[in-house]
């Protein structure tokens, strides 16, 4: 019994201590806790959830005549000489000696002066990395080099983990640190129920984190990678739900009326009929309207798919219960774009709506509001001013957003906060695969809507460099004598480098730092084409006969309204924009779009750009001049020309890039991933998707046995996740 006891205070304190400062473990100055801080790691969880970025497999051994020329491997060898060269006065080369037994290598490390101190005639040491032969010998050049201890006799092959690091603090030394880590958590309690570890057959958590780190095969350390990357996704989707289920804690949600006269109307007075997705998408809305719970619900479409046409009937479900509807957009122009369009629909059947945004006069603003107080208003559509404390409705039972992915989480807890429990609608036209929505939003429900009305003009896409950006001007030049216009995005505004700034009604979120190109072979440090420059050059070099309009982010309200409605009028012929186009802009007469270094935006941005032409019956062109003749920059972008799918592009893109770089790093819960992998994940997500709702389903508020660890650990990480993401 007292065995019992101290093994269980030893489970107690190893949790514990999972939490405590870093300063705890051994080795960990204070000098050195201030430079692990800069890694964002100040407590043992944040030491021993730093894993390695890669691992060197060291663990297939030859000797020196049995290694093959060309290949990847460990040779296990003693030390017969070390001399350190400077052939070149700014080149410092140690080349050592090893001998077997059954031949020599030759290994030579560039810039790794100390290499000469640290190793020594007689020493024993393994090297890891590919066998070349020249000048008559087997030779590596900067392997990985491992000193053993004594003769190496016990040295059958290793993984070497390879950590985060910094000057301060170097990879061998990051190496001890976790280990000195692990051994302060050892026999930590797990979280995970015996019953899920079982259903998937996976490690322990106290297992999975020394595999991770030391493991004895690359087999043992994808082990327990799954079972930690299960772990993250768990906590994090019971995190998401357990947020989204106390938003209607005491509160009364509505059972909206989806089948009432004005659904009826609206269904009638659309001139045209909606796609089987389309309606799909509308069945799984208004089904979730009508239940008697609050609904959450995000509508993934493809450019130019149609999702505003399915909102509106969200819309008139709750003008049909007799209640109101925010519909919320990132920019204004965006905005009256929502208001025009389904405006004249919603005349037509009798509902009455506003737009509000910031450019409103104050006596119009104070009549609306007058209006959406009294509930005589039944939609509000509107930009960030919605969010106004004056901004009271009568009863709002549904928020609409456009675009969810550009407002903070607290600016959408902002319009939900304006009904007491209103069902809650997002809309987004970035193309986000189902494993990563599940992973970033796992307390929605999803509906998409993949392809595009048949009717859809057909668009291609070429990719070209600058040396035939003639190319590209020729299209636009030919498009322009066929009456029809044309686009021309720029990555930022001027020439001076600013910091993009989110969360204002100009919605310019993803412009980017100003970068000026001097040399196509090396970007870094350059400086890309600025608007304002490509303006006045394409309007006196290459556009001289037609008329040249600019629009970006950093102009006032007005002055963006009056060139798009120049635009939309036919009285500009090349618009030349930022990224403000990006979304929601339509003018069925635009075909032609040239997107300038395009090698520095994101695929699915890409995708969402050219999907402002081929809106109407003209078939549209979009021509992507990268700056850099790179072949990896030129193969991504070649994804554009091969397919017109949103989904297919974000997933490519995601096997390329992280996901916050997709969606940005305001995205509730998106820095709690450190393993997950949505692309190669995705089993894994929807298994942990799944088994957080049955979970929360049988115990809500985890309070029994099985779930009581469980539920300490998602309080714990919830709370770290909120100190970070200051939600």
């Amino acid at each position: 019994m007292a065995t019992y006891r101290k093994e269980s205070l030893d489970r107690l304190q190893a949790t514990l201590a999972f939490d405590a400062p870093v300063t705890s473990v051994r080795l960990v100055s204070p000098a050195r806790a201030r430079a692990l801080a800069k890694l964002g790691i100040t407590s043992v969880r944040d030491l021993v959830s730093s894993y390695p970025r890669r691992y060197i497999d060291m663990s297939h051994v030859a000797t020196i005549a049995s290694a093959s020329i060309g290949e990847q491997c460990t040779i296990k060898a003693q030390v017969h000489e070390v001399k350190l060269k400077r052939p070149k006065p700014r080149l410092v080369l140690v080349e050592v000696t090893l001998v077997d037994g059954t031949g020599t290598l030759m290994v030579t490390a560039f810039r790794q002066p100390w290499l000469a101190d640290q190793l020594g005639s007689g020493m024993t040491v393994a090297v890891s990395g590919k066998l070349e032969f020249s000048y008559g010998f087997k030779r590596m050049t900067n392997p990985h080099i491992e000193q053993l201890e004594d003769d190496g006799s016990g040295f059958h092959g290793l993984i070497v983990p390879v950590h985060p690091a910094c000057s301060a603090v170097k990879a061998g030394m990051m190496r001890r640190l976790v280990s000195n880590g692990l051994e302060e958590v050892a026999g930590v309690i797990d979280p995970l129920p015996v019953g899920l570890r079982a259903k998937y057959r996976l490690m322990s958590r106290g297992t999975a984190l020394n595999c991770i780190h030391f493991p004895h095969s690359m087999q043992e350390q994808a082990e327990a990678r799954r079972r930690l990357a299960y772990e993250e996704v768990l906590l994090l989707e019971l995190m998401l739900m357990s947020d989204g289920r106390s938003r209607e804690e005491g509160k009364r949600p509505v059972e909206h009326v989806v089948d009432g006269p004005l659904q009826a109307a609206l269904a009638k007075a659309i001139p045209f009929e909606l796609t089987e997705e389309q309606a799909l998408a509308r069945d799984d809305i208004l089904a979730l309207l009508a239940a008697p719970r609050a609904a959450n619900h995000m509508l993934l479409g493809d450019v130019g798919t149609g999702k505003t046409i399915v909102a509106a009937f969200a819309l008139v479900a709750a003008a049909d219960t007799k209640t109101q509807a925010a519909f919320m957009a990132p920019t204004e122009l965006l905005a009256r774009q929502h208001a025009k369009s389904l405006g004249g629909l919603l005349d037509s059947i009798g509902v009455k709506w506003d737009i509000l945004t910031g450019s409103t006069s104050a006596d119009e603003r104070a009549a609306i509001v007058e209006r959406v107080g009294a509930g005589e208003c039944a939609v509000l559509f509107g930009t960030h001013a919605l969010l106004e404390d004056d901004v009271r409705f009568a009863d709002c039972t549904l928020a609409v957003i456009d675009e969810q992915q550009r407002f903070g989480v607290e600016q959408r807890a902002a319009l939900l906060a304006k009904g007491e429990c209103p069902d809650a609608l997002y809309l987004t036209a970035t193309p986000i695969p189902r494993t990563l929505a599940l992973a970033l939003f796992g307390n929605l429900t999803l509906s998409y809507i993949k392809k595009r009305p048949h009717a859809a003009a057909p668009r291609k896409t070429y990719v070209h460099t600058l040396a035939d950006k003639g190319v590209a001007y020729d299209a636009a030049k030919d498009a322009i004598a066929r009456g029809e216009q044309v686009y021309v995005v720029c990555p930022l505004v001027g020439t001076k480098a600013e910091e993009p700034k989110g969360g204002d009604d100009d919605g310019d979120a993803y412009e980017f730092a100003s970068i000026r190109i001097e040399d196509e072979r090396d970007m870094d440090g350059v400086d890309a084409t600025a608007a304002e420059a490509e303006a006045a050059f394409l309007q006196s070099k290459v556009f001289v006969d037609a008329r040249v309009g600019l629009v970006h982010g950093k102009m006032s309200h007005a002055e963006k309204n009056a060139v798009m409605e120049q635009f939309r009028a036919g009285a500009v012929d090349v618009l030349v924009a930022t990224t403000v186009i990006e979304v929601g802009v339509d003018v069925p007469n635009a075909t032609v779009m040239i997107v300038e270094d395009a090698d520095r935006f994101g695929l699915s941005q890409l995708h969402q750009l050219r999907g402002r032409v081929g809106r109407g019956k003209l078939p549209g062109e979009v021509h992507l001049v990268s700056a850099t003749r790179s072949e990896t920059a030129l193969d991504r972008l070649a994804a554009m020309e091969r397919t017109d799918d949103g989904f297919e592009l974000a997933s490519y893109d995601l096997s390329l890039r992280r996901e916050g770089d997709i969606l940005g790093n305001r995205q509730h819960g998106a820095s709690l991933l450190k393993l997950v992998n949505v692309v190669r994940d995705g089993g894994l997500i929807e298994a942990a998707h799944a088994d957080a709702q049955a979970i929360l389903d049988e115990d809500p508020g985890l309070s029994s046995e099985q779930y009581r660890a469980l539920a300490r650990e998602a309080r714990v990480v919830y709370r770290a996740h909120q100190e970070v993401s200051g939600g």
